[in-house]
């Protein structure tokens, strides 16, 4: 596995894990922990260190898993979690950034991961209500603490990623970033780059649209977050297959998945870029590795763009709700 390093030197795996999926979003919940704690430690094996979670994602149950999981072999891996959220009775119900809260949310995630310092310290989003100056603040003092290593934001805008830069250095930004969503590209990345700072796109197979195995006769399980996507309507898949199927051609020449080739676009984009694909199973861990052994040319790289922006895509990424509360 090659390396990346963000900002502030955090050196990380090319290809990271988001552990997300384990415990929600993608249907019904594996059922038995176990294999899920096989899949986390395989990937170590193959050389992942970085592993992206959240307190919300559950809420609590994703950590925990994760905590379990890496313990044997925590000094090999960079765990990052995400605060933000107000949790109420296993629900979040709104954002909240406020010190106080992301003070007792780090203290509880420690607990939960089974450390005494996390690695990485997303915001999860935005909160209109706190200025980012003060939430950079209270993660500059966990980091005095020593409860905390790095600082990161998520789906933050780039004038809110200065002005937190500004008061305390951010190492990562993680925001949804693939073949199929470009949103980063005209203002955010160019910051991050001028600015020293790393970036972790989550979703870079587009909720498994780019490997392939997702199409207009999918039937989604019941609790599938992508059941309330704009973009995985029925139609919306038929009218985005064409990217696919580009990007399927392209893998086959080069004796590769379509996934791998999205993955490969994305590290050729910037040498501080490390993605996050998600996953239940270790086949595709070891997939999404091999990645890294993907070559793209300038030409490849040129044929992909031109046929993302000459076909296209259809529908939002997100439900409306949930677009209201990114790039801010």
């Amino acid at each position: 596995m090659h390396t990346r390093t963000l900002g502030q030197g955090l050196e990380v795996s090319a290809i990271g894990m988001g552990c997300m999926g384990m415990s929600q979003s993608y249907g019904p919940n594996p059922g038995d922990r176990n294999d899920m704690i096989k899949v986390l430690r395989g990937a170590v094996d193959q050389g992942v260190t970085l592993f992206d979670t959240a307190e919300v994602y559950g809420p609590y149950v994703n950590e925990e898993l994760v905590g379990e999981a890496l313990a044997p072999v925590r000094e090999r891996v960079v765990l990052a979690t995400k605060f933000g959220w107000r949790i109420e009775n296993g629900t979040s119900v709104g954002l909240d950034s406020r010190p106080e809260q992301i003070k007792r949310v780090a203290d509880a995630s420690l607990r939960r991961l089974r450390t005494d310092t996390i690695d990485l310290f997303y915001q999860h989003r935005v909160d209109p209500d706190v200025p980012i100056e003060d939430v950079a603040g209270a993660v500059a003092e966990l980091v005095a603490a020593g409860k905390v290593r790095h600082f990161g934001l998520s789906e933050a805008s780039a004038a809110t990623i200065r002005r937190a830069h500004a008061v305390h250095p951010v190492t990562a930004v993680q925001s949804e970033y693939s073949l199929w969503t470009r949103d980063p590209e005209p203002e955010v990345l160019p910051t991050l780059a001028e600015l020293g700072i790393g970036f972790v796109p989550f979703s870079p197979l587009g909720k498994g649209f780019l490997t392939g195995t997702v199409d207009t006769t999918t039937a989604f399980a019941d609790g599938d977050v992508r059941t309330t996507i704009p973009r995985f309507s029925e139609a919306n898949r038929a009218a985005n297959q064409a990217l696919v199927n580009h990007v399927a051609a392209l893998a086959h020449a080069k004796d590769a998945t379509p996934g791998q080739v999205a993955l490969a676009w994305l590290l050729a984009q910037h040498p501080a870029i490390a993605p996050i694909p998600g996953t239940r199973r270790l086949a595709r861990v070891q997939e999404n590795a091999a990645a890294t052994g993907v070559a793209l040319s300038a030409d490849d790289k040129a044929d992909l763009d031109q046929a993302a922006a000459r076909l296209g895509v259809q529908g939002e990424r997100y439900n409306a709700h949930h677009m209201s509360l990114v790039g801010k």
